[in-house]
């Protein structure tokens, strides 16, 4: 844009300065075009079509500049901003009846449109689907409703595409190769282009396949094979399948790569000018076993009547430099992505296990959270500053729960004389959570499992896996220093991404009240209820036997965290302004807010490169790629789960209902932790009717039910190892009396039993149903580490799933799922 300068020095006229963004724009460009604001306006405001020529007029648009508005029509046009009719003219969509969005497949054939708007949802017919695939963006017109009272949308124009490449499975068909894509949402088949030059595949084998041809209203898409990666049963396939599948990055640039090589191996002596000295200070790293990139460090002393608490924090700002190739690759990245024995780590190897990781007994470089904290657990004073450490020695959670709470000698002997700063730590963490208690933070406990592998990378068993208090004493040290940075950010007015959390929706809110009010039990807080609020509300159900039940249902009715520049507070752990500066190895956003706080400190002004600089745009983008690497992780752990069952067909479990939706329930099992579906179809001879409010499935004629947490019996009969799916036959239901909805035809005849037909089984009340619901939350999701929330599924979606259809998992509860992103044996916070 900046060549026009040379063409062109007249000054813009006075209807172009008009332009409400005309400063933003001359900020970009050497000669700024009207901003895309601007042309919408007017394009509002005359109110009808304009062809090029006359809009270029009516924008005053000089002739050295058509072609650069040519090209800024032709990118508004490719985003949806605007479109053109038949005739070549420019019109605004919304003028047109037009809707953008992002088609969402189901594996049914249909979809649907998600809006920008964040209007409602528009349903895809099959036929719609025929010419675009999952993750497209698209231009549709509402032609109506659907049978079921949707609103039902034509396809006008595909604005972008979203699959260049697809991972899936080679089948051969009358003579015809396929590639069936492992999205399932996904639901065309690829046809493998003839007489193209391509890698050969065998059927049966996972391959990658570059479109040569997206799909029309009447033809499939059409590809090429670029990558084989092998026989579906290998070792590791599962991931290389994941990585594929989801877009995750997983190798870095060369220029990254030689970046990186140019590091040094170790702290040099330039890196300590400007820093503080703490490398006398005993800083100790507290890690799971199996940790390898260590990001923080912590050491607590008494401090008059307080405590004074110092989190050090690995200084990766210090090597990955702003619009470096480092940087962009781990923006892509987002996180790591901690896969069952593997990680595909934001960082090359050299920073994440090496440079950046605080290992014992070497000096690092570290960004220091300095606070005095009260004996209220009131942080009273904090402090940033950049460091130089030099970490006493690499612990574990369970050695400091052996030393400080089992008083195990050999634990004790192992910690040494680090014990006396270990045990002001305990004593500041009881501080700390009684603040959290009064806080009114929400405090779900969860078990959480692990698997064990044997030598071929299977399932040996899934065993469960217990939180002790030296994990908690690490999420509260990780808090304080979180809240420290989001408020020293806003003191100092400082951009920066902040970890939020929105209370319940009304529709969630409307139907949790509904749900606890057949239970007797209220929610406080009216319309706008607090963290606190639930906290009272969970105190009030502890010791109950349905308490699981109830902890679950108040769990789903929370939203999902993000990050955001617009600070809204994070409504599950109570904090006014929160955001993440703990873990920098692993997540951008903290990584951010190192850089934010160091030009605080500067007193200079930080911008991203990324995204023009854009806090909004980069939020919604790390908000992603969490959401990546959870659904990633998650189908990994699901396809190794079912290669773990596969071989268990016939044998029978005790579970719990860990879901319910329209076409059955979800079943987790005692012990293996495992979770499966019974489809509707096996529930018994009846209509079964979902139940959305009390989380439940009604028969129309017996009025039996089944509900959240049931305790039920099941048999395993079949595993799709395809796709990853399990299937359950019930064997026995909840035991408890059912509750009719109407008279039938069977409760009009004599009461008195017919002679010589078998007596009916005595069910038992509801009190024993109570009774056995006390375990579900455990259970409800069955996974090794923390979960995300996924947006709920489509209600057409799941209305007609199949049996081997799956929803969306629901956010795992967990005292420190609301927090953060995961990481292996770590509390996310």
């Amino acid at each position: 844009m900046s060549s026009s300068k040379s063409k062109n020095t007249k000054k813009p006229s006075k209807f172009r300065q008009s332009d409400p963004f005309f400063e933003r724009e001359c900020h970009k460009y050497d000669f700024p075009l009207p901003s895309r604001e601007f042309i919408m306006q007017v394009l509002a405001e005359r109110g009808v079509p304009l062809p090029f020529g006359e809009l270029a007029d009516a924008m005053d648009i000089l002739p050295v500049e058509r072609e650069f508005f040519e090209r800024r029509m032709f990118a508004m046009e490719r985003d949806g901003q605007v479109v053109r009719n038949r005739r070549g003219a420019y019109l605004l969509p919304a003028k047109a009846d037009l809707v953008r969005g992002t088609v969402q497949g189901h594996p049914d054939g249909y979809g649907f449109v998600v809006t920008d708007d964040e209007g409602a949802d528009i349903f895809l017919g099959p036929n719609e689907m025929r010419e675009v695939l999952h993750g497209d963006r698209v231009m549709v017109r509402i032609a109506g409703l659907d049978r079921r009272g949707r609103p039902e949308g034509k396809l006008v124009e595909v604005l972008e595409r979203a699959n260049t490449r697809i991972v899936g499975r080679v089948i051969v068909e009358n003579g015809v190769t396929l590639v069936v894509p492992e999205n399932r949402r996904i639901s065309q088949e690829v046809l493998l282009a003839p007489g193209v030059k391509a890698k050969k595949a065998v059927a049966g084998q996972v391959v990658v396949v570059e479109l040569v041809e997206q799909p029309t209203r009447y033809a499939q898409p059409i590809g090429k094979i670029v990558e084989i990666l092998g026989n579906y049963a290998d070792p590791g396939m599962e991931i290389e399948i994941a990585l594929r599948k989801h877009e995750l990055p997983f190798e870095f640039s060369s220029a990254a790569k030689e970046q990186t090589r140019r590091l040094p191996d170790k702290v040099r002596k330039t890196d300590w000018k400007g820093r503080e000295d703490l490398t006398a200070l005993p800083l100790v790293t507290i890690d799971g076993e199996t940790a390898r990139d260590f990001d923080d460090a912590v050491f607590c002393e008494r401090q008059g009547r307080g405590f004074r608490l110092v989190v050090a924090i690995a200084d990766v700002s210090h090597y990955v430099k702003v619009g470096s190739a480092l940087d962009g690759e781990a923006y892509d990245r987002g996180n790591s992505v901690y896969f069952p024995r593997r990680v595909i780590p934001m960082l090359p190897e050299k920073l994440s296990n090496g440079l950046c990781s605080l290992n014992p007994q070497v000096e690092r470089l570290c960004m220091v959270c300095d606070m005095a904290i009260s004996m209220t657990g009131a942080i009273k004073q904090f402090r940033f500053y950049p460091a130089v450490m030099f970490s006493k020695a690499r612990l574990t959670y369970n050695q400091v729960a052996a030393a400080l709470y089992e008083q195990d000698a050999a634990a004790i002997e192992s910690v040494g004389e680090l014990l006396p700063h270990l045990q002001n730590l305990d004593k500041l963490f009881r501080v700390l959570l009684k603040a959290r208690a009064k806080r009114g933070a929400i405090d779900f406990e969860t078990q959480e499992t692990r698997m064990v592998f044997d030598e071929n990378g299977k399932i040996a068993q899934i065993v469960p896996e217990t939180r002790n208090d030296a994990h908690r004493l690490i999420e509260e040290c990780m808090l304080a220093a979180n809240v420290c940075a989001s408020e020293f950010l806003q003191t100092h007015e400082h951009a920066a991404l902040y970890r939020v959390h929105e209370g319940p929706t009304p529709e969630k809110l409307a139907k949790l009240r509904e749900f606890f009010a057949e239970f007797g039990l209220q929610l406080g807080g009216g319309e706008e209820p607090r963290a606190g609020d639930y906290a009272r509300l969970l105190e009030k159900i502890q010791g109950r036997p349905d308490l699981q039940l109830l902890q679950t249902v108040m769990l789903r009715s929370l939203r999902q965290a993000m990050y955001s520049p617009d600070n809204v507070g994070h409504f599950g752990l109570a904090y006014e302004a929160y955001t993440h500066f703990t873990s920098p190895i692993r997540r951008y956003p903290d990584l951010l807010v190192h850089r934010a706080i160091k030009a605080v400190l500067a007193a200079e002004k930080y911008q991203p490169a990324q995204e023009a600089g854009d806090w909004e745009q980069i939020g919604l983008h790390c908000s992603m790629t969490e959401r990546r690497a959870d659904e990633a992780d998650r189908d990994v752990e699901n396809w190794l789960k079912c290669y773990y069952m596969q071989d268990r067909i016939g044998e029978e479990f005790d579970g719990s209902v860990s879901a319910v939706v329209p076409f059955g329930l979800f079943v987790a099992l005692d012990d293996v932790f495992v979770e499966g579906l019974v489809h509707i179809s096996d529930l018994g001879s009846d209509y079964f009717h979902y139940d959305d409010a009390h989380h439940s499935l009604v028969g129309e004629r017996t009025g039996e039910r089944y509900r959240l947490s049931d305790r039920v019996r099941v048999q395993l009969v079949r595993v799709n190892m395809e796709a990853s799916k399990i299937d359950f036959r019930l064997i026995a239901g909840p035991a408890r009396e059912t509750e009719r909805v109407g008279k039938t035809a069977r409760d009009k005849l004599p009461s008195e039993p017919v002679q010589g037909a078998p007596e009916k089984p005595r069910r038992r009340g509801a009190k024993a149903e109570v009774a056995e619901a006390a375990k579900v939350l455990e259970l409800a999701q069955p996974v090794d580490k923390p979960k995300k929330a996924k947006a709920a599924s489509k209600p057409g979606a799941v209305a007609e799933s199949k049996p081997d259809a799956k929803p969306a998992k629901a956010k795992k509860p967990g005292k420190t799922s609301l927090a953060g992103a995961k990481k292996k044996a770590k509390p996310r916070v």
